[in-house]
């Protein structure tokens, strides 16, 4: 028999593929079946009936044990955004004094440090990385200012931060997994989820400018 699929022989996409993050929650739904399974319990005693009934009561604090882990994550993620911010602030205003800083990003900052932003966590981002590029921008403009210590050390603290949030995302984009893996685990948790009007999460996803600039030459 032939491998079905065969990475010696193709066939293969030579212009590449991208993908994306679909963004759609899928509501759970259960059919006939699963009623007529839980009638079929009783019918066929009341203790395969009432042992079910404890399941369900286990699943659903699974899984609101399970939701407030998806805030936990999402709010570490939040803190290291607040920090990232608080961070740019402070290069803003350090190149303030060196060079002629676009005005909108001091508008930008300000928003995002009173929370008027899209209150979404990938709209911040993405907004927070909109002002991360200008900031760089002018820094890349005026080489001098990489000699500048407070500035130095201001991206440099800038660039961790970027990368505790990657890893934030990492855990909270696997707790999502585990979420739209639980939710659909038929009889218990999924009879469970459907009743309670719960859907599928988004993961954390790049911004399509993020995405762009990594296809870009920086070499």
């Amino acid at each position: 028999m032939a491998n079905e699929l065969d990475e010696m022989t193709g066939p293969v996409n030579q212009e590449g593929r991208d993908v994306n993050v679909i963004e759609k929650q899928i509501p759970v739904k259960v059919g006939a079946g699963s009623v007529v399974f839980e009638v079929l319990l009783w019918v066929l005693g009341i203790i395969p009936g009432i042992v079910f009934l404890f399941k369900k009561r286990s699943a659903k604090s699974y899984l609101a044990k399970l939701q407030q882990k998806l805030q936990h994550d999402a709010s570490q993620i939040d803190n290291y955004l607040e920090q990232r911010v608080v961070i740019l602030s402070n290069v803003a205003k350090l190149l303030e004094k060196a060079v002629d800083l676009d005005k909108s990003t001091f508008t930008d900052i300000a928003a995002l440090r009173s929370g008027k932003s899209n209150g979404d966590l990938n709209e911040v981002a993405s907004e927070i990385d909109k002002v991360n590029m200008k900031l760089n921008v002018a820094v890349e403009n005026y080489p001098e200012l990489k000699a500048h210590q407070e500035i130095a050390d201001a991206m440099q603290q800038n660039s961790y931060l970027q990368k505790e949030i990657t890893a934030a995302r990492e855990v909270y984009n696997d707790t999502v997994r585990q979420w739209n893996t639980e939710i659909f685990a038929w009889p218990t948790k999924m009879i469970v989820a459907a009743k309670q009007g719960y859907t599928t999460r988004i993961p954390f996803t790049a911004s399509s400018e993020t995405k762009a600039r990594a296809r870009e030459t920086f070499f």
